[in-house]
């Protein structure tokens, strides 16, 4: 339970001090299905498309979770919980640099080998269309957004870890916050 509060705390504390980011709207340390807690961001308005500068935001609170529990309980000590933001943060990363063009190093371009539906003997008759170089340095791209919010994410937390303390024992105590 004082992980768990840690951990959604994390994600809280991280998405309020990204600009940019859509307001907390609950947390809870309520398990809910397979999530032991959830941080639920509401959007103030609908989106049709996101900015560099959101999606950045999405990428440090979602590391936040994990930050907490490193910072808090030891780097020994960091559970399988954030395996899911983990996904969600490298999926995100990825289209940035191989769809979306929002990659400093590889600009404008679509690097995604995914195109329309999958049909019976479609991936035996298709090509690679990224040399093997280009393929290093969408990796490299996406470690280094990654890496960035990150270290974001973990500078913000260190600075509020008086206001990490407080929301973990708030949710240990009420479990849910509004």
């Amino acid at each position: 339970k004082k992980l768990t509060a840690y951990h959604e705390a994390g994600h809280t504390i991280v998405g309020r001090s990204m600009p940019g980011h859509d307001p907390v709207y609950k947390v809870s340390i309520i398990p809910r299905g397979r999530a032991l807690g959830v941080t639920m961001f509401l959007p103030e308005t609908d989106r049709l498309s996101y900015s560099k500068k959101f999606l950045e935001s999405q990428l440090c609170s979602l590391f936040g979770g994990r930050i907490a529990e490193a910072l808090i309980f030891g780097h020994e000590s960091v559970t399988t919980g954030a395996s899911n933001d983990i996904q969600r943060a490298t999926s995100i990363a990825r289209s940035m640099v191989t769809k979306w063009g929002l990659s400093e190093k590889l600009g404008p371009l679509t690097y995604d080998e995914e195109e329309g539906e999958v049909f019976l003997g479609h991936s035996v008759t298709k090509h690679k269309e990224i040399s093997n170089e280009t393929a290093r340095l969408i990796d490299s791209e996406i470690k280094d957004i990654i890496d960035r919010n990150y270290n974001t994410a973990e500078e913000i937390l260190k600075s509020h870890i008086d206001k990490l303390h407080i929301m973990a024992d708030a949710l240990i105590k009420y479990e849910t916050l509004d």
